[in-house]
C-alpha cells in the first residue's frame, strides 16, 4: 500500500496544536495562489437549476480556447482533478503495472491501488500505464516528451502547468493513449469549487471495450467511457459558469502569471537569507531543504504559518505563497530562524 495519503491544508490540526483562530493563520502548506480569480455575481440559476448543456458547452468551448486543445482531442469536465485521476486506471483495455516516477502527487498511486487491475511498477520498460506530473508536485521537475512513456497509457497531470504554458503537453493529447489532466483550483486560486479538466482523443477517453487475462484466458468485457464514470452532472451550475469565466480572461492569467513569478522570486530571496536551499518548485510554491524541516515547520507554526513537510524526507518543507497584504506576518515567523 501507499503512504499515508498526506496533502497540504489541515489547517484545523494546527490551530489545535498552536492556538489561535483560522483568521490568525496564513496556511501556506499548498500550492494555491492567494490572489484568487474575481469571482463577481452568479446567475441565481446557477444555483437552483440543474446545470444545462449550454453552460457546460461554454466551459469546454472556453478550455479549448485557453489550452489551445488540438482539435482531434476532446475534452471532460469534472468535480476536481482528484475525481478525475480516480478513475484513470479504469480507462485502457489493457491490465498490469502502472509506472509514476517519485516522490510526486500521491493520489496518482492511490488510484492505481484502489482498482482491481492495476499494481505499481518500478519498471517502466515493461509497464502498461505511465504518470507523470509535470511540474511535478513537490519538486517542480518538468518532463520531456522524449523521456515520457507508457505502452497503452500516458496521464500528463499539468495541474501547475499553467504558470508555464510554453512547456504544456497539450498538443500530444489528440495522440492515442495519452491523456492530460488540468486543475482549476491551483492557479486560478478556487480549490473550492472543484473543477477540473481530462483531454485526450475520443478513443482514448471512451474506451470500447477491456480485455484482461482471467485463469489464463482472455476475457474482453464492455468498458464505460469516462463520462459514464463520471455521472450526470459533474461539474456544478456555479463552477461552469466561473470556470468559463475565468478561462476566457486571458488578460488576468497574463497579469497573475507576472505577479506570481516576482512573488516566488521575493520567497526565494526571503527563506536563503534564514539559511534554506532552493531544491525545487513552480511559481506557485517552492521546495526547500533544511537540516531538519519538522524543526523548521515548528518555528514558523508558532507565528501561525503553517508548512508543508513530507513523511518521506526529513530535511524538504514546501511554502506557497502568502496574500500581498500578509508578507510581514511571514517575515516576521521567519526572522527567527537567521
Amino acid at each position: 500500500m501507499s503512504e499515508k495519503r498526506d496533502h497540504g491544508g489541515g489547517l484545523d490540526a494546527a490551530v489545535a496544536e498552536y492556538g489561535g483562530t483560522r483568521a490568525d493563520w496564513l496556511d501556506l502548506s499548498t500550492g494555491i495562489n492567494p490572489v484568487p480569480y474575481p469571482v463577481g455575481e452568479i446567475d441565481p440559476e446557477a444555483w437552483t437549476a440543474l446545470p444545462d448543456q449550454g453552460a457546460m458547452d461554454r466551459l469546454l468551448a472556453a478550455a479549448r480556447a485557453f489550452w489551445n486543445v488540438p482539435e482531434g482531442a476532446e475534452i471532460v469536465a469534472a468535480n476536481g482533478a482528484s475525481a478525475l485521476i480516480s478513475k484513470m486506471p479504469y480507462l485502457t483495455s489493457h491490465f498490469g503495472g502502472a509506472y509514476i516516477p517519485r516522490p510526486t502527487y500521491n493520489e496518482h498511486q492511490a488510484a492505481v491501488e484502489a482498482s482491481p487491475d492495476w499494481i505499481m511498477s518500478d519498471d517502466p520498460e515493461d509497464a502498461q500505464m505511465h504518470v507523470y506530473v509535470h511540474p511535478n508536485n513537490p519538486t517542480g521537475e518538468t518532463w520531456k516528451a522524449e523521456r515520457m512513456g507508457g505502452r497503452v497509457r500516458t496521464v500528463i497531470d499539468e495541474s501547475f502547468c499553467d504558470v508555464m504554458p510554453e512547456q504544456s503537453h497539450i498538443g500530444l493529447a489528440e495522440d492515442h493513449g495519452i491523456i492530460v489532466l488540468k486543475s482549476f483550483g491551483k492557479f486560478w486560486g478556487l480549490a473550492g469549487l472543484r473543477l477540473g479538466f481530462a483531454i485526450g482523443a475520443p478513443a482514448t477517453l471512451n474506451p470500447v471495450e477491456r480485455t484482461k487475462s482471467l485463469y489464463g484466458k482472455e476475457e474482453t468485457t464492455a468498458c464505460a467511457t469516462l463520462a459514464e464514470h463520471l455521472g450526470p452532472w459533474a461539474v456544478a451550475g456555479p463552477a461552469l459558469e466561473i470556470g468559463a469565466r475565468a478561462l476566457e480572461d486571458v488578460a488576468w492569467a497574463e497579469a497573475t502569471r507576472e505577479r506570481l513569478a516576482m512573488d516566488v522570486a521575493r520567497l526565494d530571496e526571503l527563506m536563503t537569507q534564514v539559511g534554506a536551499t532552493v531544491v525545487g518548485g513552480t511559481d506557485l510554491f517552492r521546495l526547500y531543504e533544511f537540516a531538519d524541516a519538522a524543526a523548521v515547520q515548528d518555528h514558523l507554526a508558532r507565528g501561525h504559518v503553517w508548512s508543508r513537510i513530507f513523511p518521506y524526507s526529513k530535511t524538504w518543507l514546501r511554502l506557497g505563497l502568502p496574500h500581498p497584504d500578509r508578507w510581514d506576518q511571514l517575515e516576521a515567523a521567519v526572522e527567527g530562524l537567521r
